[in-house]
């Protein structure tokens, strides 16, 4: 069975998830594809189709050395993670080259289950060194001895939970909720930005 194309609204719609980007560079040069892994939508993007949009509008752009900054803040099961087969089959996609390029993958904001996760089934899971490559960031701030601050976009949410994670540390271990954020956040108007000068100044 073919795979499935996808039209010019899908890449559109994709592209408006803010799902990857591509933009500047770490301290070593490096570029930097951020991925926000609360903007994946698990239940409606299909493999054939998140492969078709990588193909073509991101492996090209990765034909040098490359880092990811992988933000897993506020990724839920349910929601956000797309299941194992469904991992192994995109990065099976990955082209020999591009995996080549790939240098390292800041793994921002892990929680207990993604550890267990990754412990359990990472090594099997991404053949050809990539779990050696991960490094687990558990404060902004540990990213910010490898990448520049301006260097990348930090999504408000992720700021509000790394200053959350500093006052209840126990958070980082599931042993505690993040209450503060769930029954005390404010309505936010969509019109704010999104990216918060707490993170890039």
């Amino acid at each position: 069975m073919p795979e499935e194309e996808p039209s010019p609204d899908q890449i559109k719609l994709i592209h408006k998830l803010n799902l990857f980007k591509i933009k500047g560079r770490d301290k070593r040069g490096r570029k930097i594809l951020r991925i926000i892994g609360k903007n994946f939508p698990a239940r409606s993007l299909t493999v054939d189709l998140l492969k078709k949009y990588l193909e073509v509008k991101i492996f090209p752009k990765l034909e040098r050395p490359f880092v990811i900054v992988y933000i897993h803040t506020d990724v839920h099961k349910s929601d956000n993670f797309p299941g194992i087969s469904y991992l192994r089959a995109v990065y099976d996609a990955i082209p020999v080259t591009v995996k080549q390029y790939l240098e390292t993958v800041y793994f921002v904001h892990p929680d207990l289950q993604s550890r267990i996760f990754l412990a359990t089934f990472g090594r099997f899971l991404f053949t050809g060194g990539l779990y050696a490559k991960l490094n687990y960031v558990t404060r902004l701030a540990y990213l910010w001895e490898h990448v520049r601050r301006n260097a990348i976009e930090i999504p408000e949410f992720v700021c509000d939970h790394d200053e959350d994670l500093e006052y209840r540390p126990m958070m980082d271990y599931g042993l505690e909720s993040d209450y503060r954020r769930v029954y005390e956040s404010p309505v936010v108007d969509p019109s704010v930005a999104m990216y918060s000068m707490r993170c890039i100044s």
